[in-house]
C-alpha cells in the first residue's frame, strides 16, 4: 500500500536532511519533487497542485524551529497536508435514526460491491448489529447466489430476491421484513455496470425514494486511480453518495484514488479493503495512513489487530512455557495461525516504523509468504511426539517430513536451526535477570544507606 509513493518522497526527505538550513530555495526544490511524486502516484493534477502550493507556503511562512532540522520540519508540514487531503478526521457511518439504519452500495460492476457487502456485514454483526442482507443487483444471477454463499458463512439472513422482481420492489420488501423481524441494520447490494448510464442511476435514485438511507457508499477499485475518483465525482452529483470504500488497497503501490477522491468529491473514505479475507475490511483513519505514507508505520492499528486475533489465555500459556523453556514447535505453529490471521506479512510489515529503511538494506530480510507457508507445511507434517521434542528428529525423520510437505530436508533442516537458534535467544535473554538475582549483594556501609 502506497509504496511507490513512500519511496519517492523517503527520497526527497533525504536530500533536505543534507541541509543545514532551511531556505526557500530548497523548499522549492523539494516541492517540485513532491509534485512529481504525488502525479507519479496518479493524484489528481490540481489536487497535487494546490498540496504543494500550500504545503510550501506554510513552509516558507513559518518561522526556522530550533527543534527541528530542516527535513523534520518539511515532513511536518507534509504530514499535516496530508491528513487534511486523506479527509482530517477518521468519519465512522451513521447508524443512528431511522430504523433499520439501511446502508445502500453503489458502483460499477467489478468494483468488489457483493464482497464488501459481505465484509461490512461481517464487521457490524461483530459490533453487535443484527444485519440483513439484500441482493438487488437482479441482471447478475451469480451476484445474488454470491450474497447468499456469504450470508451462510457469517450466519446473517439474506432476503430471498429473485431475478424477475424490480431492484426497488426488493429493497422495500426487505425493509418491511427488517422492521417485522426486528432487524436493525440492512446492506444493500445494488448492481453495477461497465460504465456510468441513466438506467442505473434512475435505478439508484428510485430506491434512494422508496427506502429511507442512512448511507449511500460508493465502492470503488482503488487500483483504477483517478478513474475511481471521476466516476465517484459523478455518482456524487447524481445520488449525493454519503461516503467512500475502496476496495483492493493492498494491491495499491501508488495510492492516487485515495489521495484525490476527499478533495474532489467532498466525500471522505470510511473503509478500505485490503485482503480478500471476509474480515479484511478496515476503518479508515487519515491521520494513520498519512503516517504509513511517510514511512512511519501505523501502531495503533498494528495493536488493534493484534488485540482482535491474540487469545489472551493462550498469550497467557506461551508466556509461561518461555519462561520455563517449554516454547514446543507446536506452540511456534500457533503463533503462525496468530500472525496470519492479523492479515499478510507485507500489510503488517507495512505497519512498523521505519520498516521502509530497513528493507532498502541489502542484506535485510523480506516478508516472504511462500516461506511461512512453508514453515508451516513442514511442522504440520510432524507427529505430535515430534513437534513436543524436536531433539528426536533424526535423518530418516526429515526426510519424512520432507516428503510430507513438498519440501527438501535442507528446508527442513533450516526451520529446525531457525527454531533452536530462537530458544537459545530466549534461553540467553531469560538468563540475564536470573544471573543478576543469583549474585550476592555487596553490604553498604551505614553512612551510605539510603
Amino acid at each position: 500500500m502506497f509504496e511507490n509513493l513512500t519511496d519517492r518522497l523517503e527520497g526527497v526527505f533525504k536530500k533536505l536532511r543534507g541541509h543545514g538550513v532551511l531556505t526557500e530555495d530548497n523548499i522549492q526544490e523539494a516541492m517540485r519533487e513532491v509534485r512529481m511524486a504525488l502525479l507519479e502516484a496518479d493524484v489528481n493534477y490540481r489536487v497535487a497542485k494546490n498540496f504543494v502550493e500550500t504545503v510550501t507556503e506554510k513552509a516558507v511562512g513559518r518561522g526556522v524551529s530550533q527543534k527541528l532540522s530542516p527535513g523534520q520540519q518539511v515532513i511536518k508540514l507534509v504530514h499535516e497536508e496530508l491528513v487534511e487531503l486523506l479527509g482530517g478526521n477518521t468519519e465512522h457511518i451513521r447508524l443512528d435514526g431511522h430504523q433499520p439504519a439501511a446502508i445502500m452500495l453503489a458502483g460499477l460492476q467489478g468494483s468488489g460491491k457483493t464482497t464488501t457487502s459481505g465484509k461490512l456485514a461481517a464487521q457490524l454483526k461483530k459490533q453487535g448489529r443484527k444485519v440483513y442482507l439484500v441482493p438487488a443487483d437482479v441482471y447478475r444471477p451469480a451476484a445474488i447466489e454470491q450474497l447468499q454463499v456469504l450470508g451462510e458463512r457469517l450466519d446473517v439472513p439474506v432476503h430471498p430476491s429473485t431475478t424477475d422482481i424490480k431492484p426497488v420492489e426488493i429493497c422495500t420488501q426487505a425493509a418491511a421484513e427488517a422492521r417485522e423481524k426486528n432487524y436493525d441494520t440492512l446492506i444493500i447490494d445494488t448492481a453495477g455496470r461497465l460504465h456510468v448510464d441513466e438506467a442505473l442511476m434512475d435505478e439508484l435514485k428510485d430506491i434512494q425514494a422508496a427506502v429511507p438511507l442512512a448511507e449511500v457508499l460508493f465502492v470503488a477499485d482503488a487500483m483504477t486511480g483517478q478513474d475511481a475518483v471521476t466516476v465517484a465525482d459523478k455518482f456524487n452529483r447524481d445520488l449525493e453518495i454519503s461516503g467512500v470504500i475502496l476496495t483492493k488497497m493492498e494491491g495499491d503501490a501508488r495510492g492516487g484514488a485515495a489521495l484525490s477522491i476527499k478533495r474532489v468529491t467532498g466525500k471522505p473514505i470510511k473503509y478500505v479493503g485490503v485482503g480478500e479475507a471476509l474480515d479484511a475490511l478496515e476503518v479508515f483513519h487519515p491521520d494513520r495512513t498519512a503516517s504509513r505514507i511517510l514511512g512511519m508505520g501505523d501502531v495503533l492499528t498494528l495493536i488493534e489487530k493484534a488485540e482482535e486475533v491474540v487469545d489472551k489465555k493462550k498469550a497467557d500459556k506461551i508466556a509461561k512455557k518461555l519462561k520455563r523453556n517449554e516454547f514446543t514447535l507446536e506452540d511456534f505453529l500457533d503463533q503462525i495461525q496468530q500472525i496470519k490471521k492479523m492479515g499478510s506479512l507485507e500489510q503488517i510489515m507495512g505497519m512498523v516504523p521505519g520498516i521502509n529503511k530497513l528493507k532498502q538494506l541489502k542484506d535485510a530480510p523480506q516478508p516472504d509468504e511462500k516461506e511461512l507457508a512453508k514453515t508451516e507445511a513442514i511442522i504440520r507434517s510432524m507427529t505430535l511426539k515430534e513437534r513436543r521434542n524436536h531433539r528426536i528428529i533424526d535423518a530418516s525423520r526429515r526426510q519424512r517430513i520432507a516428503a510430507g510437505s513438498g519440501t527438501s530436508v535442507a528446508e527442513v533442516n533450516r526451520v529446525l536451526k531457525s527454531y533452536s537458534a530462537m530458544l537459545k535467544m530466549l534461553k540467553k535473554m531469560r538468563g540475564k535477570p536470573g544471573a543478576m538475582a543469583g549474585k550476592k549483594r555487596r553490604k553498604v556501609p551505614k553512612g551510605m544507606r539510603r
